[in-house]
């Protein structure tokens, strides 16, 4: 072992996974976080990693879990979800909005506050957060849209792509409020993926471990790397 920590939230399958097969084989102690503990054993086992059950959308449970880890060096807050996959604002009721902000927005800042002495206790702590480039506003606006809002081309609906939105301002905040102490804090648009989050996602086809690289990337950063940034998936800096 390298004798460095890293959770990765979320981590029972797609890109989660991935991070932290890709973590354990540089020699990482990873922690795989899981809502499921079923899941997160099997996965734990697969990929060399250790479980930590964790919900993210539960405070109390957050913080039992960071009590039981003293120490960390890498945050990966992975854990989403999309509920509405196909629709667009107009269709989407407030109860999906809620319920996706409490997982993609909430959750960040719970499990990211509660982490923070354990991020404390490291010599190089890192932040990276899961966000897409459906929630960069340059990239969803103009006269030609790569991501219009007015359609569900890409399978992502308007609480989803706004919740990610959210996400890269948090991203910006985190950055600022924490750069005095060197935790690096930036944010990683993994591209359309072959995941469980959405059918449009499946169907595209996209490589989760190519994504999942991307995030090592930001999670090794040296001390003079960058902090409070969008990237793409292939290391290139995202608009906002």
């Amino acid at each position: 072992m390298n004798g460095r920590t890293a959770l990765v939230t979320g981590a029972s399958s797609g890109i989660g996974k991935e991070i932290s097969q890709q973590l354990a084989a540089l020699g990482w102690d990873v922690i795989v976080g899981a809502r499921d503990a079923e899941r997160g054993e099997k996965t734990a086992a697969e990929v060399a990693g250790r479980l930590l059950v964790l919900d993210v959308t539960d405070p109390v449970g957050v913080a039992a879990a960071a009590a039981a880890v003293p120490k960390l060096d890498v945050l990966v807050n992975n854990a989403g979800i999309s509920l509405d996959t196909g629709s667009v604002i107009t269709e989407t009721d407030l109860d999906t909005f809620r319920r996706t902000y409490e997982t993609n927005v909430f959750g960040v800042i719970t499990v990211t506050n509660a982490f923070l002495p354990s991020l404390r206790r490291s010599a190089h702590p890192r932040i990276v957060n899961l966000s897409s480039g459906t929630g960069s506003l340059t990239w969803s606006s103009g006269p030609n849209p790569q991501f219009d809002f007015r359609a569900a081309s890409t399978g992502a609906g308007a609480a989803y792509r706004s919740s990610k939105t959210a996400l890269n301002a948090l991203t910006v905040f985190y950055a600022q409020a924490l750069a005095a102490e060197r935790i690096k804090v930036n944010a990683l648009a993994p591209g359309l993926r072959a995941t469980n989050l959405n059918p449009q996602a499946q169907a595209a086809g996209g490589d989760p471990a190519e994504a999942a690289a991307g995030a090592v990337q930001l999670a090794m950063l040296d001390d003079n790397g960058p902090t409070g940034q969008l990237f793409s998936w292939d290391g290139t800096v995202a608009p906002w």
